[in-house]
């Protein structure tokens, strides 16, 4: 090659690479690319997926999919190139004609890697913010012209604008119902009645403040309110799934829940406790976050990709529960994109998931306080327990409990290095073994995080791979456990031997077959407790030989003989059935797990994890807090809580204020109570809901307790518009229908439980003991079967309607039909319909005939067994007051014609009675 020659190849190489290396000039080689392929449907007139390519600042932030479509310096994580490249129909663009030719991406990204210069726009920026009413802070509004009651002032003056006139007092009598049935769900008894008009005649004013504070001091205030606050939250019993199965002692929620509204436990103090409560001694609060449905472990299967799925829906229940209660805002439509209406995104809803990694759906001890009423309980217990321990102490060192999740041995402390459990039964399923040292210790020396080693004969076991022995030292219960039974060929049974790291004192044995089934679960058939009967215990001394110490048989045979020691032992077991009535035990309240880092799941699916983000709430409130993945769990739900009741979060004040108004007046100043976003109504009364608002959560009252709910009410029910009479008016229905202005309080039906508790009520069968186990009206049932109602009017189910089982999608074939909600759907506010169905309960079911007769009977004893008389009694127990002339001719003239019975039917069967006057 010629010189010449060779400096022109030479040349012609630099040439080529200087040229592949320049920069690129936007105008001529992106932009016409974006207006070509991208910008038709992604321009400043059309943005479909919420996306533009119109201006640099769009492509950074990208559109709906909640990732940016443009990462400087970073082809490969831009969203944009992902897309452009991908084949997915779904997501490929452009969705129609031809692909961007490889060499055209190439230029895309090459500019990206330059840095997405954009001339010209390099310093715009996209405030982010919104207008939205609901996401502005909180501005005291002045009350306009005085009233006596706050209310009024700012209710009279949208009257007055609007040129309605103003219904006047209702009568005492309407008064007197209208305010029990809303503050305690319960009808006035006819005695409080007469003394409240006795009260009224001499002085109005007096006789309704004495008639507010004793509503508001009655234990069943609670539970009248506990009951709005588990509607909006969903909680039940079962756990909505395939198999809906029971969720065993939740009910310590429910409890706490009525416990918090009868102690007027200030809201931001309830907040608090049912987000963080483990760390604040009301551990059970916590049933908060998972009141939700979900599906069992058993039924997810092992399939990796379908836990991943089934743990990423679990935890959108949370968000679910969490948003429409507290925040007012559907969280859940963030899951697989930005929220199309309010400034949501998707990176704020996994933020939010992140702050509840550490919370499980299942069961664990609640962690309660020194003063907590069921650590108080137990601790009479506990002693009763020793008591008896030491009475069998006097006979013998060795003896069998049964705490119903699993089986405990004691003996007499003994050094060992070594432990050997030789089972007689044919088939042996143990999810845990815990050994443990002197009666007051609790380490368990069996975990293998502790050291402890493990070992059995593979001849024993049951799918070896599927059941391994291993899974009895891992500190976990459940399904997940071993499996081993008898050996035809060396004809022997099973055993398990434990090595421990060191010379241990052991003294006592605890075992289980499937502890968490136990704990969480009940009233199916086939549920056998104990996979296990008849055993005998080892232990290897330091010397190396072996001693037997315990012998089921041997303690069984030894207790019939010693009666003193049987007794005992039955005690021990009573107790704990106690226990866990009444005490401490493990409940449906949450499981705690290790949280793990968060990440955007690309379109909802935990098969495609994005960016980490760390735990905070919506940007667009303030909620970064303070705290990252490394955070514990607690600490980021505490935070969190923090965060919920702070003066930077406007929705937690209002959202909570409205929905007390709407269960005074029957509808929120905002009426879809769950939804305070754009898809949601705008309040009727904007100032007087942030005056509300305001008032609620003030920090510096000068009178009152900040937060307090009961105050609140108080307010709201001595209102003259709570007062007013209900009576239409053509000019009122003119111009406000449903009477959302309260010129008259808006009547409407009672609530499911009201109709029932009130029916009790004037039957004079009412049960009113409170808390504890829900009454079943439901059978035992198969796993995959479903739940069958087999007892709904019986004397087991005469308590208030609350603690009624409640299952998720199962009628109870009476109250059903007046819209009692199935538990799987967030209910802010219950729909009221009208059916026959309803007519037909409340006339035929059997429940109705049963207290029917029961009502007919009270009327006729309190009577003296005139019929007359009789009848009287009738209509004071069911309406609190005498009949009308011609109402009491009528039912005389039926009484005896059909018996005094049918005359309750039809009393109880009246709108009068189901109605709020």
């Amino acid at each position: 090659m010629t010189f010449k020659n060779f400096a022109l190849v030479f040349c012609l190489i630099v040439f080529t690479q200087v040229f592949s290396f320049a920069k690129l000039k936007f105008e001529d080689d992106i932009l016409p690319l974006l207006e070509d392929y991208c910008i038709d449907c992604h321009g400043p007139d059309k943005s479909k997926s919420g996306f533009r390519v119109d201006r640099r600042v769009h492509l950074l932030k990208g559109g709906d999919s909640g990732l940016s479509a443009v990462i400087p310096a970073k082809p490969e994580k831009s969203y944009m190139i992902e897309v452009i490249k991908s084949d997915d129909p779904e997501i490929g663009m452009p969705p129609k004609g031809g692909k961007l030719f490889d060499d055209e991406v190439e230029l895309l990204e090459q500019w990206i890697a330059e840095g997405a210069v954009w001339p010209g726009q390099m310093e715009d920026k996209i405030e982010e913010g919104t207008e939205h009413w609901a996401f502005q802070s909180i501005d005291r509004p002045t009350i306009p012209k005085k009233s006596k009651n706050p209310i009024d002032s700012f209710i009279n003056r949208r009257l007055k604008v609007e040129g309605i006139l103003a219904n006047k007092q209702t009568d005492p009598l309407s008064l007197i119902r209208r305010a029990s049935v809303v503050l305690t769900g319960l009808p006035p008894r006819p005695s409080r009645v007469a003394d409240f008009l006795s009260g009224y005649k001499k002085n109005p004013e007096q006789a309704y403040t004495v008639l507010v504070d004793e509503l508001l001091a009655s234990p069943h205030f609670g539970e009248r309110w506990a009951q709005h606050w588990l509607d909006v939250i969903r909680w039940a019993e079962t756990n909505g799934s395939e198999s809906n199965l029971y969720r065993k002692l939740a009910w310590v929620y429910r409890d706490y829940v009525i416990r918090a509204f009868n102690q007027d436990l200030p809201y931001d103090e309830f907040v608090r406790q049912q987000l963080a409560g483990d760390g604040m001694g009301v551990g059970e609060a916590l049933g908060f976050l998972v009141a939700g449905p979900h599906v069992p472990a058993a039924t997810v299967g092992q399939e990796a990709s379908a836990i991943r799925q089934a743990r990423a829906d679990r935890m959108d229940e949370i968000m679910q529960t969490v948003g429409a209660s507290m925040l007012g805002v559907t969280m859940s439509c963030a899951r697989c994109h930005n929220h199309k209406f309010d400034p949501i995104s998707i990176q704020d809803y996994y933020s939010m998931t992140a702050v509840f990694q550490d919370i499980e759906f299942g069961s664990r001890f609640p962690e309660f306080s020194k003063e907590h009423p069921r650590k108080t309980k137990a601790n009479e217990f506990w002693k009763d327990v020793a008591k008896n321990r030491n009475i069998i102490r006097k006979k013998t060192s060795t003896w069998e409990e049964d705490w119903g999740g699993y089986k405990e041995i004691h003996w007499k402390p003994i050094e060992a290095v070594g432990l050997r459990l030789n089972f007689w039964s044919g088939y042996v399923g143990l999810d845990e073994v815990e050994i443990f040292g002197l009666p007051s210790e609790n380490f368990n020396l069996a975990r293998a995080t502790n050291g402890t080693k493990v070992s059995t004969d593979l001849a024993f076991a049951q799918q070896r791979d599927r059941f391994p022995v291993f899974r009895v030292i891992d500190g976990k219960y459940g399904t997940q456990r071993w499996q081993a039974s008898y050996n035809k060929q060396k004809k022997q049974n099973p055993w398990l031997e434990f090595t421990f790291e060191k010379p241990v004192k052991v003294g006592r044995l605890r075992m289980s077959s499937n502890r968490e089934y136990y704990y969480e679960t009940d009233y199916l058939e086939q549920k056998n407790k104990f996979n296990f009967d008849q055993f005998l215990v080892n232990v290897k001394l330091v010397d190396g030989t072996w001693k037997e110490i315990a012998s089921i048989q041997e303690i069984r045979d030894f207790n019939k003989r010693e009666k003193s020691v049987g007794d005992a032992v039955g005690e021990i077991n009573h107790l704990a059935y106690k226990l866990s009535e009444e005490g401490p035990r493990p409940s449906f309240v949450g499981s705690f797990i290790k949280p793990k880092v968060t990440r955007v799941l690309h379109r909802g699916s935990p098969e495609n994890p994005r960016d980490i983000v760390p735990p905070a709430a919506p940007k667009i409130l303030s909620g970064e807090l303070g705290v990252d993945s490394k955070a514990s769990g607690r600490a980021r739900r505490a935070e969190f809580a923090e965060w919920m009741v702070d003066a930077k979060n406007p929705l937690t004040a209002r959202v909570m204020a409205n929905r007390i108004w709407q269960h005074v007046f029957g509808a929120g100043l905002v009426v879809t109570g769950g939804d305070f976003g754009r898809a949601g109504a705008p309040p009727s009364h904007p100032e007087l809901l942030d005056w509300i608002a305001a008032e609620f959560s003030n920090p510096s009252r000068p009178e009152g307790t900040p937060w307090s709910m009961k105050e609140l009410i108080r307010l709201f029910v001595t209102s003259d518009a709570f007062k007013r009479s209900n009576q239409p008016s053509d000019v009122g229905l003119e111009k406000d229908a449903t009477g959302s202005l309260l010129w008259r309080f808006p009547p409407r039906r009672v609530e499911a439980e009201v109709i029932r508790d009130g029916i009790l009520l004037a039957s004079g069968k009412l049960n009113r003991e409170m808390g504890g186990r829900s009454y079943r009206i439901h059978n035992v049932k198969k796993t995959y079967a479903q739940w069958e109602v087999v007892n709904n009017f019986g004397p087991e189910t005469w308590r208030r309607m609350i603690y009624q089982e409640r299952m998720r999608r199962v009628d109870d074939q009476i109250f059903t039909a007046f819209d009692f909600p199935d538990c799987g759907q967030v209910r802010s506010k219950r729909p009221v319909s009208t059916t026959p169905l309803q007519a037909l309960n409340l006339m035929n079911s059997d429940f109705v005939v049963d207290q029917a007769i029961h009502l007919a009977k009270r009327a006729q004893d309190e009577s003296k067994g005139n019929l007359k008389t009789s009848v009287i009694r009738a209509f004071e127990l069911v309406f609190s007051r005498k009949p009308r002339k011609e109402e009491l001719n009528a039912s005389l003239e039926v009484a005896k014609d059909r018996g005094l019975e049918i005359v309750c039917r039809a009393l109880i069967n009246s709108n009068e009675f189901s109605f709020l006057p």
